[in-house]
C-alpha cells in the first residue's frame, strides 16, 4: 500500500509544481492583528519564545519577556524597542510571576496574552533518571504553567479577558523511551489546560495549547550543530523539513488575536503532519 501511495505521490509531483511562501517574505508580513494587546511571553529569550516576542511586536503588541536566560532576553528587549521590556522568571517561582504581571500592567497598562513556552529536555530511564531531576521537570513545565494562569488570570480579567496559551508538545500525545519526565509534564499540560477553558471561560479568558512537533531549536539542534543534523528526523515528517520558531510562533498569532475568539479547551498541532500517521505501516 505504501509503495503504491508513494508512487501516486511521485506522480502528482511530475505535473504540479508545489509552492509555499517563501520564509523571509513570510517573515516580513504584518496585518496589525495584536493591535492594543500587551502579552507576556515566558521562555522569550530564545527559540520559539523569542520568535513570537518579534512577530507579536510586529503585529501591533507590546510584549514581556520572562526567561531565566537574563543576557538574551534584554538583548531581545533592546532590539525590540519600547515595544518591549525584560524581566527574570524562573517558573518555579511564584514571586516571579508576580513580578512579571506587575512589570505588564505598570509598564503597558495591562495584561491580555500569555505564553507559556518554559521546558526543558531531560533524557533518562525511568530506573536511571535521579527522581529529583524527573520532579524538576515536572515543576517547571506543568507545575509552572499552573503558577502561571493563577498568576495572569486576575489582569487579563481586568483588562475584559484575553488568551492563556500554554507549549505542550508531540511527547505530549505520543511519547518517546527515556522521556517520562518531558512527556508526564507535557501530557499534563494538556489536562491543565482544558480545566482552565472551563474555568475561565466566564471570564472571557480563552486557554488553548500549542502542540509542536520537530521545530528547529536548541532544545532539538544544538547551538553549533550543523542543520543536516536535523535530516534523519525530517524524512519522518510528512511536509519534510523541520518547522522554524517563525512557524509556531503563527500559530501562537492566532491564538493570540481576536481571530480565536470561540476557540477554548483545545490543542492546536503545528507537527508538519507528524500525529496523522499510525507508526505500523502495511506492507
Amino acid at each position: 500500500m505504501s509503495d503504491k501511495v508513494e508512487s501516486i505521490n511521485e506522480g502528482i509531483a511530475r505535473t504540479v509544481k508545489l509552492t509555499r511562501t517563501d520564509r523571509a517574505e513570510r517573515d516580513t508580513r504584518s496585518f496589525d492583528r495584536l493591535r492594543g494587546k500587551v502579552a507576556l511571553v515566558v521562555g522569550g529569550a530564545s527559540g520559539m519564545g523569542a520568535a513570537e516576542a518579534r512577530l507579536f511586536v510586529r503585529e501591533g503588541a507590546r510584549v514581556v519577556l520572562g526567561d531565566i536566560q537574563d543576557e538574551r532576553g534584554r538583548a531581545l528587549a533592546e532590539e525590540l524597542g519600547d515595544a518591549a521590556a525584560y524581566v527574570h522568571l524562573d517558573t518555579r517561582s511564584e514571586s516571579d510571576w508576580a513580578a512579571a504581571v506587575d512589570v505588564a500592567v505598570t509598564t503597558f497598562g495591562g495584561l491580555h496574552v500569555l505564553v507559556n513556552n518554559a521546558g526543558v529536555g531531560r533524557y533518562g530511564v525511568i530506573q536511571e533518571m535521579d527522581p529529583k531531576q524527573w520532579i524538576d521537570l515536572i515543576d517547571i513545565m506543568l507545575i509552572g504553567s499552573y503558577r502561571g494562569i493563577r498568576a495572569v488570570t486576575p489582569a487579563i480579567t481586568a483588562a475584559g479577558g484575553g488568551s492563556i496559551i500554554a507549549i505542550s508538545s508531540v511527547d505530549g500525545v505520543a511519547s518517546h523511551a527515556g522521556l517520562s519526565g518531558y512527556s508526564s509534564a507535557k501530557f499534563g499540560v494538556r489536562g491543565l489546560v482544558r480545566s482552565a477553558a472551563l474555568e475561565l471561560g466566564a471570564s472571557n479568558i480563552r486557554v488553548n495549547t500549542i502542540v509542536p512537533g520537530l521545530v528547529d531549536t536548541p532544545l532539538i539542534r544544538p547551538e553549533g550543530a550543523p542543520r543536516e543534523a536535523l535530516a534523519p528526523m525530517e524524512e519522518q515528517v510528512p511536509v519534510g523539513y523541520a518547522a522554524e520558531p517563525h512557524e509556531v510562533a503563527l500559530a501562537a498569532l492566532f491564538l493570540a488575536s481576536d481571530d480565536s475568539w470561540y476557540v477554548s479547551g483545545s490543542d492546536l498541532l503545528v507537527d508538519g503532519g507528524v500525529m496523522a500517521k499510525v507508526p505500523l505501516e502495511a506492507r
